[in-house]
């Protein structure tokens, strides 16, 4: 699968995960913001990122 995953914060600087396919469609997204970085990460891998998302940053697109 070729999905694009995406960390960002949102507009109360909680982190969130998404998930788009390569046709431009948002196929999966947090369902709540976290307060720390992991935590999203963490629920994004139980979601089905196999990916690394461990660098640091206010946002990374992977």
């Amino acid at each position: 699968m070729n999905d694009k995953w995406t960390l960002y914060k949102d507009k109360k600087s909680e982190w969130r995960w998404k998930r788009v396919a390569s046709n431009g469609r948002t196929v999966g997204a947090s369902t709540e913001g976290y307060k720390n970085r992991s935590e999203c990460i963490e629920n994004a891998q139980r979601n089905g990122c196999e990916i690394d998302l461990t660098p640091v940053s206010d946002s990374e697109e992977k």
